[in-house]
């Protein structure tokens, strides 16, 4: 019942003009910022401890505030990427540096574009798999099944597939090595057996070594990608150079070293532009479990 309500809101959402369905989670964005004293708590302190407490008070406000913000604009793109045309989408994405992408496939090799939670991440994706090529990305299994499929619906809609996270390297290297190209997400909260201790922001955190070890095992690219805006209506698409993995006797040196490449890069990104991050999360809950404490 609450999924098919669901489904009553997104059709009358979709026949309002893009400025009131804007509005519409923009509210909703400002009600969950009032109200979400939990989550809010969970931003201020990822903010204090990966920034030493030298962010102002204001500059705190306005970026906890737009993590807020930005989440609820992701699920309004999902909303629209579904009924959207590609001329649509090309309106909206400027692409920067795809040579670093074309150097890789004249030499014949797939792709692994690693990239975080920043910004209009949905389109991020969708304008790589409708512009650059079709990608397969890895998600984690939700609770709410029919959301899913629904959220899964909008990513295929310029030709991405999606691969649930559990047990997924054996497909992932069956991709790559037929020539195809996957999409990882680099910064959500793993376990050790998940990952590779890396400096991050400053601070010890596990990263998904995934990346790393495929690129060096099957002569892949690492593509990290990233999205930005100014206006919240036309955005660009930033593809950076490759990431390179050595290949020396040490294999597990060669894989931490590139995965802490790929910690760096993501670390750069978002000191340069703190607000496009999504701090709402507990990232450091494993290695620093005290800074989510009461």
């Amino acid at each position: 019942m609450g999924f098919k309500l669901f489904l009553l809101l997104e059709k009358f959402l979709m026949v309002l003009p893009k400025g009131m369905r804007k509005g519409f989670f923009t509210l909703l964005a400002n009600i969950a910022y009032y109200t979400s004293s939990r989550y809010k708590k969970v931003a201020y302190r990822n903010l204090n401890f990966a920034f030493d407490k030298k962010i102002s008070k204001k500059d705190r406000d306005e970026i906890v505030r737009y993590s807020f913000k930005n989440l609820l604009l992701n699920f309004l793109h999902l909303m629209e990427i579904r009924d959207m045309s590609k001329e649509d989408l090309a309106s909206k994405i400027t692409i920067k540096n795809i040579e670093a992408v074309q150097k890789v496939h004249e030499d014949g090799r797939a792709v692994i574009y690693v990239t975080p939670h920043y910004c209009a991440w949905e389109l991020g994706a969708a304008s790589v798999g409708a512009f650059i090529e079709p990608i397969t990305a890895v998600y984690k299994k939700m609770k709410n099944r029919q959301f899913q499929e629904w959220m899964l619906e909008s990513r295929a809609r310029f030709g991405n597939k999606s691969l649930e996270k559990a047990k997924v390297i054996k497909p992932l290297i069956k991709l790559i090595k037929s020539g195809e190209a996957c999409g990882i997400v680099i910064d959500t909260g793993i376990n050790a057996r998940e990952g590779l201790e890396v400096n991050f922001l400053g601070k010890s955190v596990r990263q998904t070594s995934t990346p790393a070890y495929l690129a060096r095992k099957y002569n892949a690219a690492i593509i990290p990608v990233s999205i930005r805006t100014d206006d919240e209506d036309n955005y660009t698409l930033e593809l950076f150079d490759e990431i390179k993995v050595e290949k020396s006797d040490d294999e597990e040196a060669d894989i931490h070293k590139a995965t802490q490449l790929q910690a760096d890069w993501l670390s750069r990104l978002i000191t340069e532009e703190p607000k496009f991050w999504f701090w709402v999360h507990r990232r450091w809950k494993s290695e620093h479990p005290q800074i989510y404490k009461d």
